[in-house]
């Protein structure tokens, strides 16, 4: 006679390390929508028309920042790479997982980008310049009303561009906000700029870019192990999955692993720079547009110390020749194109009003901030940390700050935060 086998019994303290650290798994992806032909045709044509537009008028410089911009759309829509839901999910309910795909993006980036800000040359006898900026109160203020701002209007810069493109009616509300916040601050840009601060400080000018790269890659390992060691506090609930094509479809029509699109993006980020001598830049841009538009109705922008200087042929010359704007109408058309090819370009015809608001206060609040902190999630999060500006590092503390408190005010405004119970994004 055979003695049934018995199951030891688990002790307490190690059951509740059990309850904390596991976490359900989300149900496997839903398969990808059909392809929408006749908005792939739309997106096509403009891609290519644009295309055209700018080799003819500007060169193949241009042309090749164009095609960057379209490409990074592809992988920012794609990859669903975001800013804003990385850092709500993390303050939210403890989830690290997009977090710790930054620190892949920004290590990835420095280790790109060293080596070509250490050459300073890029393609064609280009000059290759660092993001560098002050470490002020300016950067600190503006970071913090960008945190704000990102959870309100319901995306960060880059989330922005690919989410208008992808068909996010509301999203155009932001991007409404964004434009009109940037251009009130470069209208009163003598306020945020007589701030005070320490002026540019540097890793790789205290340390090299060996010890600059060093250390910036080593404060990220920090980071990543921090966000386990949240995760292991708090529990945080299972990723929710998208739809995915699969096999060798799922690159073209589904959605990618973030690891993936971090790569992908730190690629394209160094080839910008290689092309155009300065990293990837987004919210400049909307300060541009508004000041034409600002100038088409009257007004005189050229008057304002923003646009003084060197900056002058900047606003007066072509958006098409502004590297920025080149980039971020690409990243629009290329969310646009690869949106209809997973079947997932969707236009939103009533917003309430709730959020309407929300996303036009948002906007504004972003873009009068990215302007106070000299950059975004990425002029100043991404390129100056991949820059080695300690500006960089600045910035994402205290964004990671008006996060937390966009997170309390985004109920207003009929917003919903994560739940432990909920599956996230």
């Amino acid at each position: 006679m055979t003695t049934p086998a018995t199951t030891a019994p688990v002790p307490a303290q190690r059951r509740q390390w059990l309850r904390r650290t596991s976490v359900p798994t989300a149900p496997p992806p839903a398969p990808a929508e059909p392809p929408q032909p006749v908005v792939l045709v739309v997106g096509g044509v403009l891609a290519v028309g644009l295309a055209l537009w700018v080799w003819l008028g500007q060169g193949p410089r241009e042309l090749a920042l164009f095609a960057l911009g379209l490409a990074l759309g592809v992988g920012l829509f794609h990859s669903r790479f975001g800013f804003t839901s990385a850092w709500r999910q993390l303050v939210a309910v403890g989830q690290g997982r997009a977090l710790r795909a930054h620190a892949l993006l920004l290590g990835a980036a420095s280790i790109l980008f060293t080596p070509i800000l250490a050459a300073g040359a890029g393609f064609g006898g280009v000059h290759a310049t660092a993001s560098v900026a002050p470490f002020g109160l300016s950067v600190a203020i503006g970071a913090f009303l960008f945190g704000i701002g990102m959870q309100l209007g319901g995306a960060c810069a880059s989330g922005t561009l690919f989410a208008v493109g992808s068909g996010q009616s509301a999203i155009v509300l932001t991007l409404l906000g964004f434009v009109a916040g940037g251009t009130t601050a470069a209208a009163t840009s003598g306020f945020w700029t007589s701030l005070p601060s320490l002026g540019n400080l540097s890793l790789n000018t205290g340390l090299g870019y060996g010890g600059g790269l060093a250390v910036t890659l080593l404060v990220l390992a920090l980071i990543v192990a921090g966000t386990y060691w949240v995760e292991r506090r708090r529990t945080p609930p299972p990723v929710a999955s998208v739809p995915a094509a699969r096999g060798f479809a799922r690159i073209v029509r589904g959605s990618w692993p973030l690891w993936v699109g971090a790569l992908v993006l730190a690629g394209l980020n160094a080839l910008v720079l290689l092309t155009s001598g300065s990293a990837w830049g987004i919210t400049s841009a909307f300060a541009l547009w508004g000041s034409k538009i600002w100038g088409a109705l009257g007004g005189d922008p050229s008057g304002w110390a923003f646009w003084s200087g060197p900056s002058a042929a900047t606003l007066h010359g072509s958006v098409l020749a502004n590297t920025t704007s080149l980039t971020d109408i690409g990243i629009m058309v290329g969310a646009l194109v690869a949106s209809a090819a997973a079947g997932a370009f969707t236009l939103h015809r009533r917003i309430p009003l709730r959020l309407a608001t929300g996303a036009v206060l948002g906007g504004v609040v972003m873009g009068y901030g990215s302007r106070m902190a000299y950059g975004c999630n990425i002029g100043a999060y991404l390129d100056g940390i991949a820059s080695g500006s300690l500006h960089g590092w600045l910035w994402a503390v205290t964004a990671l700050m008006g996060t937390w408190v966009g997170l309390k005010l985004r109920p207003l405004f009929g917003l919903t935060n994560p739940k432990p119970t909920d599956s996230v994004c």
